[in-house]
């Protein structure tokens, strides 16, 4: 309630950090590796694995890339906004880097039971791939729905 009062986001980034929600809850209900439904991506990125983990890097991307944006934005943090592509850009990236991290200190603190929390499914560039998707959503985000969120905002 402490950061809604300071500052309350538009609809729209709210829609969005649900929609990422939605894809979180169903992760954590089958773990990433066993999600159903999702072996259609193997055509895409190829191999055998379970890929909806890739769809949770693209929202841990697509998601904090709008509401980076938004809080540059509202909170007037830049003077030249030809800046805020960039910003926002690193901010994904540094909270993808982050998490990671995080996702490595459970590996080796928890072994095989990691693993299984995690969905590598003994994909050795699970990591690369997930900074990528995240990269790849925030991109996304920033070409397809920046009027869309300048509009909202212009709202407020």
């Amino acid at each position: 309630m402490l950061i809604f009062r300071k500052l309350e986001f538009t609809n729209f980034v709210y829609i969005v950090i649900f929609i990422h929600f939605l894809v979180l809850l169903l992760g954590a209900h089958y773990t990433y590796a066993k999600v159903p439904g999702f072996n259609w991506m193997n055509e895409i990125f190829g191999g055998t694995r379970n890929n909806y983990d890739k769809i949770g890097h693209f929202m841990q991307g697509f998601s904090p890339a709008l509401i980076a944006r938004e809080i540059l934005i509202r909170k007037n943090v830049l003077n030249k906004k030809s800046w805020l592509p960039f910003l926002v850009i690193c901010i994904v990236l540094a909270i993808s880097a982050f998490y990671e991290l995080i996702e490595w200190i459970i590996s080796l603190t928890s072994g095989e039971s990691g693993d299984s929390f995690l969905g590598t499914q003994g994909f050795i560039w699970d990591t690369q791939t997930d900074i990528f998707m995240a990269v790849v959503g925030a991109l996304v985000a920033l070409f397809f729905l920046s009027k869309i969120q300048n509009r909202k905002i212009s709202q407020i």
